[in-house]
């Protein structure tokens, strides 16, 4: 599920909305819930979910980031239980829902650029597919976005920690940005996200 309206339902405190103030040709507003943009709105939101759903978060079916819930279950009737208790939470709070944006009874889903079942984690082949369209990196802020990504997938990759050595040195401030024949052999490390196995817990 997807909370309508992002950073809104947060309520600001008299002290946080002078530090929000706005100036207008009449004089100066000030914002009365969370607007966009400010620094540490995402950590602040995230602690508002979780108080929100304390008890579920603790019980481990819920999974809260940011403005994403996700319900999970082992069985039909179990779903339907606790989709009932979340919908209900979220009624009683006054918190919004974008029905658009929301998926229900999914056996996989995709997210934060995982593939989640009910019996593996993989890689989403959609966010692997863009890094295999994108050409070799030319310059050390395109280098770093590259090892970002394949850092997240690290636990997809065998032996992840001894490829991308020579990367990291290039990326060094005193370097200077030249591939070599090391490095271009470490670049194969992006075919190895198009081979990276599902993971999954042990019987």
């Amino acid at each position: 599920m997807d909370a309508l309206k992002g950073f809104h339902p947060n309520v600001l405190t008299e002290n946080a909305r002078k530090l929000l103030g706005i100036i207008v040709h009449c004089g100066i507003c000030e914002y009365l819930r969370m607007p966009f943009g400010i620094k540490n709105e995402s950590s602040h939101y995230q602690r508002m979910m979780n108080t929100v759903f304390p008890e579920e978060s603790l019980e481990g079916w819920l999974i809260i980031y940011n403005d994403y819930i996700i319900v999970c279950s082992d069985t039909w009737e179990n779903h339907l239980a606790t989709l009932e208790r979340v919908l209900q939470k979220i009624v009683l709070v006054n918190m919004k829902i974008s029905f658009k944006k929301c998926q229900f009874s999914y056996s996989e889903l995709k997210e934060l650029g995982h593939a989640v079942s009910g019996l593996s984690l993989g890689i989403d082949k959609t966010k692997v597919a863009e890094v295999l369209l994108n050409p070799m990196p030319q310059t050390k802020k395109e280098m770093q976005s590259f090892l970002e990504f394949c850092g997240y997938s690290r636990h997809h990759i065998k032996d992840f920690p001894r490829i991308p050595n020579s990367f990291y040195e290039l990326c060094e401030q005193q370097t200077v940005y030249e591939m070599t024949e090391e490095s271009l052999k470490a670049y194969g490390l992006k075919k190895s996200l198009t081979t990276a196995p599902f993971l999954s817990i042990p019987d």
